[in-house]
């Protein structure tokens, strides 16, 4: 019986769960409140940071100014479109910040909220500012996109199996933990990433460009990005940004299709 339940519970669940997109327009399944994981995002960031090397802005390191330049001036790329779109709502629960973290390895990421980290690996690769906002740019997306909600809600539905996910999110387990650090890519150090899908990691790019280019930076820029990042990889394991990402070839030429989008938005600025 309890069998019966636990599984009616998750098949309603689905039921109700599909959402719509602010940015899209399309139905996605994300069966856990955004405002949740915003509040798990806090606690689980200011985590990241006790444990790890910060390079404060207040230090004048001109590599932790620039990033915090840069993801200043997406954040108000993204605040503008939204605004354009009468979608400002939808940013509700959004506290951002920006961070630089010393660290090796080639990665970004943004949790819910808009809590974002870039690591020191990133920037030898990233090379220039306008690379480094196709980045966070694309990063930003994720989280907007709710796509870590996604991947997260399809792994609760693996792991926790007849246990009802309204119990396992509630309770918090390690699982549950692990996942969402997984599902926004901040789980490198714990061994779990969750891969996002193909369609997933083109929504992004598209979304991505289009703040970049809002931002004042040329979104060409992108395509040199990743020529670099499969040249970073030189035949052996990838980088930790790209662990988690499609390195065909042909993503490149896909990104050159959105990138007429993304310069009708594009005016450039100085520093």
């Amino acid at each position: 019986m309890l069998q019966k339940i636990t599984t009616l519970f998750i098949a309603c669940s689905l039921l109700v769960a599909c959402s719509k997109n602010a940015l899209t327009g399309k139905k996605q399944l994300t069966l856990l409140p955004e405002s949740e994981l915003q509040t798990m995002a806090i606690g689980e960031y200011q985590n990241f940071l006790s444990t790890n090397k910060v390079v404060a802005t207040s230090s004048k390191n001109k590599d932790a100014v620039m990033v915090n330049r840069v993801g200043n001036r997406i954040v108000k790329a993204v605040q503008e479109f939204y605004a354009q779109k009468g979608l400002t709502e939808k940013l509700k629960g959004f506290n951002w910040e920006v961070n630089l973290v010393e660290d090796k390895a080639v990665n970004a990421w943004c949790m819910p909220g808009g809590k974002i980290v870039v690591f020191t690996g990133l920037l030898p690769i990233t090379q220039n500012e306008a690379a480094l906002a196709a980045v966070m740019g694309h990063e930003v997306s994720h989280a907007l996109l709710q796509h870590g909600n996604q991947r997260m809600s399809q792994g609760l539905l693996a792991q926790v199996g007849q246990v009802a996910l309204a119990v396992a999110v509630a309770n918090k387990p390690q699982e549950t933990q692990s996942l969402f650090l997984g599902a926004y890519g901040a789980g490198a150090q714990i061994g779990v990433l969750l891969p996002f899908s193909r369609k997933h990691e083109l929504e992004a790019d598209r979304y991505g460009l289009i703040w970049t280019a809002m931002a004042g930076y040329n979104p060409e820029e992108a395509v040199y990005l990743w020529e670099r990042m499969e040249k970073a990889s030189d035949g052996q394991k990838p980088p930790e940004f790209l662990s988690t990402h499609p390195t065909e070839g042909r993503r490149i030429e896909q990104i050159k299709q959105y990138l007429p989008e993304a310069m009708k938005y594009y005016k450039p600025v100085s520093n």
